[in-house]
């Protein structure tokens, strides 16, 4: 049933009045005495208050780059504080479920900062926050993981550049010098891990700059290279100050079960708590190890897989792979196939990479590629923010603080085994190991991440369930990816769960869904259940699940 906005708010003003659990709050006896004289029933007034949060999220600049220090958020917090207070003003009694779904992404969103403002505090605790250029997009709607607000996306400028874009890079790029100078004052925290693992972040920019600073159209104009060289020199200067600071470096990095769980609840939107999380991941673990073990069995005649062994076979296996999939979404009636799918696919297809350098998912996709391209449904949603955006203000872009993470992760490794279930490897019943083994990795690394966080495990030793359990070894043929993938989950609390708990979540959508279907008398369609949650756009599968079957029962736990 809707959501009955009385006691809905009453207990949403309960819960925004506390903070994180074990933050400290110093506000001034001002500041916690003041009230705001606002109070409204209109969405269009949600919408304005939506723009002002967003305009104030972004922070202003000290000496040209964003200011993160300490004296600054705490100046700013009052100014946060009304805002939240005018979120709570706002009365959704008579509104649609559509418009309270809104109205919850902006209440995540404040959740969020209030998080990073408190306990996350990546410009305090995480070198890698500071990391400005990126050379590639990623595969959800923004950066995976704490990024700072004047990044560098390379892969959004066009070579040669034109007069407008070369301004456009010299002034990004004119950010790193005096951003990297901050960091040097802001990085205050023990966080051991994110120390030491965040310096390969920032090793990493030095090279990407020294390659950018040689590329043809760059390299013959001065200007653009002497500020490339500026900012050259800062950041192999913040990688020696990092080195020698890590060595005093001896905390913990993770942020403790009742942190975690109330990041989950409150601005990830997962009614889920970390106990829970561990029981489901490890349930999920079990289910793909004995059903990969079943289906060896089942298959024990069947020939086995070949994988691409060149250039050319991988190429072959690719092509066939993509149009195997697109033909089956739209013959077989799975979701509404835009003519936008194919060539957001085909961009992303992969390469040839010699056996003795894959990492775990390429060895995958060099012997069956669609067990990925499945995967890449990301590229298909991505393609949709860009060619057909959402009506909505508040979901037309990116939700902030990787609020996204259950929805588009966690669809896309839903997806992996619904296609396959829905016959997706009929013509290869032996692929079906393979998604076996995908559920299992995910499964592995989220527990990892979940005993990192609640200071159980150092890193290495949340990596080590990470490679011990992702089955035939795959997880030990190239450590990068496992370095990689650890290091994200632990910058990024939640985000190491979002595949398998989102995966939950959807299913759990889905089922409900199709027992409404079923009360009504009315057929469950599978394209109309992904039509619908495409429909409603990239916000937490929580939110979705309530505006496609007008119940938010699953979110009495966040709600109470």
């Amino acid at each position: 049933m809707p959501l009955k906005t009385s006691p809905v708010i009453l207990a949403l003003l309960v819960l925004l009045s506390f903070s994180c659990k074990n933050a400290t709050k110093e506000e001034s006896a001002e500041a916690q005495s003041e009230t705001v004289n606002f109070t409204s029933n209109k969405y269009e007034d949600l919408v304005s208050l939506f723009k002002e949060w967003r305009t104030f999220e972004n922070p202003p600049l000290l000496d040209g780059a964003p200011d993160y220090t300490a004296a600054t958020f705490e100046k700013r917090w009052p100014n946060f504080k009304e805002l939240q207070s005018k979120l709570q003003s706002i009365d959704t009694t008579n509104w649609s479920v559509e418009n309270k779904v809104d109205w919850m992404v902006v209440w995540a969103e404040m959740n969020g900062y209030d998080f990073y403002h408190h306990i996350l505090k990546p410009w305090e605790r995480d070198p890698a926050f500071y990391k400005t250029v990126w050379i590639s997009r990623s595969d959800v709607p923004a950066h995976e993981g704490p990024t700072h607000h004047a990044v560098t996306d390379l892969w959004t400028y066009s070579f040669p550049l034109s007069t407008e874009e070369r301004q456009r890079l010299l002034s990004d790029l004119k950010v790193i010098a005096p951003l990297n100078s901050q960091a040097k004052k802001n990085l205050t925290g023990n966080a051991k891990d994110l120390w030491v693992t965040g310096i390969r972040d920032i090793q990493q920019q030095s090279r990407v700059l020294s390659r950018l600073k040689e590329r043809e159209y760059i390299k013959d104009d001065a200007e653009l290279v002497s500020v490339i060289d500026e900012a050259l020199t800062s950041t192999d200067d913040l990688v020696s100050w990092l080195q020698e600071e890590s060595k005093s470096k001896n905390g913990p990095s993770g942020i403790g079960k009742e942190n975690y769980t109330w990041f989950q609840q409150n601005v990830n939107l997962v009614p889920l708590t970390w106990d829970d999380e561990v029981m489901l991941l490890k349930r999920e673990l079990a289910r793909a190890w004995s059903s990969l073990k079943l289906e060896e069995h089942h298959n024990r005649n069947l020939p086995e897989l070949m994988e691409a062994d060149s250039p050319e076979a991988y190429d072959k296996k690719a092509d066939a792979g993509a149009k195997s999939l697109i033909a089956f979404l739209d013959k077989q009636d799975i979701v509404t196939v835009k003519p936008y799918f194919e060539p957001a696919l085909r961009e992303h297809l992969g390469r040839f990479v010699p056996k003795e350098t894959r990492n775990f998912f390429s060895i995958a996709m060099h012997y069956d590629p669609r067990t990925l391209y499945s995967h890449s449904y990301h590229w298909f949603e991505l393609a949709r923010m860009d060619n057909e955006p959402h009506k909505s203000e508040i979901r037309k872009g990116p939700v902030l603080y990787n609020i996204y993470n259950s929805r588009n992760e966690g669809t896309a490794t839903a997806v992996e085994e619904m296609f396959m279930q829905a016959g997706l490897y009929d013509d290869s019943p032996r692929t079906r190991e393979i998604i076996y083994i995908l559920i299992a990795q995910r499964a592995a690394r989220g527990l990892g991440s979940l005993y990192a966080h609640a200071k159980e495990m150092t890193m290495e030793e949340a990596g080590g369930i990470h490679s011990e359990y992702t089955p035939r070894g795959w997880m030990k043929t190239e450590k990068e990816l496992l370095i990689f993938e650890q290091h994200l989950y632990l910058r990024q609390p939640g985000y190491g769960t979002s595949y398998i708990t989102g995966k939950y979540l959807l299913e759990t959508a889905l089922a409900d869904y199709a027992k409404l279907k079923e009360v009504k008398d009315e057929p469950f369609v599978v394209k109309d259940f992904f039509d619908t949650l495409n429909s409603i756009g990239n916000i937490p599968v929580t939110l979705g699940h309530w505006q496609m079957t007008g119940s938010n029962d699953h979110l009495k736990t966040i709600m109470k």
